[in-house]
């Protein structure tokens, strides 16, 4: 797992629990679920969102206009 042996990840382990202890683990675990919860909520909604408002006719657009460019220069009567 990210190039990280057994070791690794126990010692990085006992470092965040002698950092935040026992207690503050199950807390901050709780707190990131429920923001990873409410995020997927957030998502979903926004997706249903998406998918209730289709555009209401997308052929029914305008083609693009033209220009057409316009010479300076007027033009002469042939002689």
């Amino acid at each position: 797992m990210f190039g990280m042996g057994h070791w690794e990840i126990l010692i990085i382990f006992v470092v965040i629990l002698l950092i935040f202890g026992a207690k503050r683990i199950p807390e901050m675990a709780q707190g990131l679920g429920k923001g990873i919860r409410e995020f997927r909520t957030a998502m979903r909604d926004v997706q249903e969102e998406i998918d209730v408002n289709p555009p209401a006719n997308p052929s029914a657009q305008q083609p693009p206009v033209q220009t057409v460019a316009q010479s300076d220069q007027k033009e002469k009567p042939a002689s």
